[in-house]
């Protein structure tokens, strides 16, 4: 079908929608045409649509449904490669040129002789690129990675024989597909691990991150689960407010059970192998009704990535005897780089590297923190049309710089340490660039001088501001009076405030007004509902040289921010969820 409708060589099939056999379907079908399979965010805005459909030349558009294909037809005319969309959620609501249902385009393909398409699968490469994974910039644009058939097939291969992933002939493993599948963890884990093994897949509801997930997990019962952090953390939390609601004696065997399955874990971690009589016990008595209320009973390989886990967490799921294993790796490396096993993993580690790819500690400090580097057939080929940026990421040895932090243990264990980049990791595991964002609040709002943006590991984003005030000439240091254009400003407001202390002494009405309203426009045209700033706090003081926020060029010391401010930092997420 993809054929028919003209799709050329290295060209675009975009798929926009909630994980299903279609989104399958149509990701394999335009690899196999020779396309490349490209998947869009379903929280992407029409402008952050365009510009993946632009970037890779699209011939076709794949949309779940009526609401997705409006953001579509408003960009259209702007895509000049586009020859056709395919909606396959729900039936078409209005004819157009060029727009079919899913049954149509099925229906496209007959008249197109098998030996058309066996011609174009037989001039495909290895090393040609059949996908695209859209990763976040640190400074506006997502860039394209160029994943090559061998990097998938290879990755693949490699990655689930070394998770010990079951091959169909002997037992097939039972996946839940519920991440967006534009992101590589998603890809690889639904697709490409599956299509390798003969898993069999079974389909999440879209809702299935607003609650419905576990639901799902008690029907399927998965035999591999891949959680991002906050999927654990709704777990977790879930399970603590209906065990603080059960009776004081299954609260007390609970308590006794996890007591005994944490203390067991962690010698099994260290490579003791006895099963103490109580073990057994708490197994009975709770850990095997936790793992069926929650669906993983069958559950032998429970994986976290794309986001940093706490250890917390990790130690809330090892006393319930459920070891949640973390792995490492970037769309750059088409996925897992370094894996946790079930026999081979350390809290807080996220494992070692699968056979065959190499890591390198860049420029090491006294304790071995360095820059982490890869090297390996899972490295991708470079973004689309952006030589100078995959120059900047792979170096001339052939080293892909992760710009992560980390340090190997004695036991070659990887571990995490910071990242060089800013980009902050929500616990959705959603890539966000701080920069554009706290410009454009500064931008709204000319009251603010410099603006933070918060929310790495946290479920949503909040944001440290500081307003516009005199300096002290000499010793660099910020006072309480306003800048005369601040004033002025606040008197448009309506606002007879002269200093800082002022507006942040009695939260000046007109002042909080006028700052909620610019965040609440930098909001409207956020790329999706995570990249909204849901909470924000005026600082008494401006950030200095003087204070220590600021770097010698004025660069923001984000590390520095963070430790000063710790206590309304962690304010923003004293209280659960983001207001309504």
């Amino acid at each position: 079908s993809c054929l028919q409708l003209g799709l050329q060589r290295f060209h675009g099939v975009c798929i926009l929608g909630f994980n299903s056999a279609e989104w399958f379907i149509a990701d394999i079908g335009a690899i196999l045409a020779g396309g490349l399979a490209v998947g869009i965010y379903t929280t992407n805005s029409p402008e952050a649509c365009h510009y993946v459909a632009d970037n890779c030349s699209a011939n076709i558009l794949v949309v779940e449904n009526h609401k997705q294909l409006q953001k579509i037809l408003e960009i259209q005319h702007r895509l000049p490669h586009l020859k056709a969309i395919v909606q396959y959620g729900e039936e078409l609501k209005e004819k157009r040129p060029n727009l079919y249902s899913w049954s149509e385009f099925m229906a496209l393909g007959k008249d197109v002789p098998d030996a058309q398409l066996r011609e174009v699968i037989k001039s495909q490469k290895p090393n040609q690129c059949c996908m695209l994974i859209y990763t976040s910039g640190t400074t506006g644009h997502p860039k394209g990675v160029m994943l090559s058939h061998d990097n998938l097939t290879w990755t693949a291969a490699v990655a689930g024989r070394f998770i010990m992933h079951s091959h169909d002939k002997e037992k097939q493993e039972r996946v839940v597909s519920y991440l967006p599948l534009s992101h590589i963890a998603a890809q690889m884990a639904d697709i490409w691990l599956p299509v390798t093994f003969g898993a069999q897949v079974f389909f999440a509801q879209p809702d299935a991150l607003k609650g419905t997930l576990v639901d799902t997990l008690r029907e399927v019962r998965p035999t591999v689960f891949l959680g991002v952090p906050r999927v654990w953390e709704k777990i977790e939390e879930k399970m603590k407010s209906i065990g603080a609601k059960s009776s004081s004696l299954r609260r007390k065997v609970a308590s006794w059970a996890k007591g005994v399955g944490l203390q067991t874990n962690l010698k099994w971690m260290n490579g003791r192998s006895e099963v103490p009589v109580n073990f057994h016990i708490a197994r009975h008595l709770v850990y095997n009704k936790v793992r069926k209320a929650i669906g993983l009973d069958r559950c032998t390989k429970c994986y976290t990535g794309a986001a940093p886990i706490t250890r917390e967490t990790l130690e809330f799921f090892l006393s319930l005897n459920i070891p949640v294993l973390e792995l490492y790796g970037m769309s750059e490396s088409t996925g897992p780089h370094t894996v946790s096993l079930p026999h081979a993993f350390r809290l807080t580690s996220c494992g070692r590297e699968i056979p065959g790819c190499r890591t390198l500690i860049h420029k090491p400090d006294a304790d071995g923190n360095g820059e982490i580097c890869f090297s390996g057939r899972h490295v991708f080929m470079g973004y689309l049309n952006m030589e100078e940026k995959t120059k900047e990421a792979i170096d001339e040895d052939g080293w892909l710089h992760s710009g992560d932090l980390g340090k190997h243990d004695k036991d070659g264990f990887l571990y995490i340490t910071g990242r060089i980049k800013e980009l902050i990791i929500t616990a959705g595991g959603e890539n966000i660039p701080p920069v554009p964002i706290e410009d454009a609040v500064k931008d709204a709002v000319p009251l603010i001088s410099n603006a933070m943006l918060v929310g790495d590991k946290a479920k949503f984003l909040a944001m440290l501001l500081t307003l516009k005030c005199n300096v002290n000439v000499e010793t660099g240091e910020p006072g309480d009076d306003l800048t005369p254009e601040a004033v002025e400003y606040c008197q448009k407001l309506g606002s007879k405030a002269t200093k800082v202390s002022e507006i942040t002494g009695g939260k000046d009405k007109a002042v909080y007004a006028a700052i909620q309203k610019g965040i609440s426009a930098v909001n409207e045209r956020a790329v999706s509902n995570a990249q909204k700033v849901q909470k924000w706090v005026l600082l008494e003081k401006d950030f200095s040289i003087f204070g220590g926020e600021l770097g010698p060029t004025m660069k923001l010391k984000r590390p520095e921010v963070a430790r000063k401010y710790k206590e309304q930092i962690a304010q923003f997420y004293a209280d659960a969820e983001p207001p309504a």
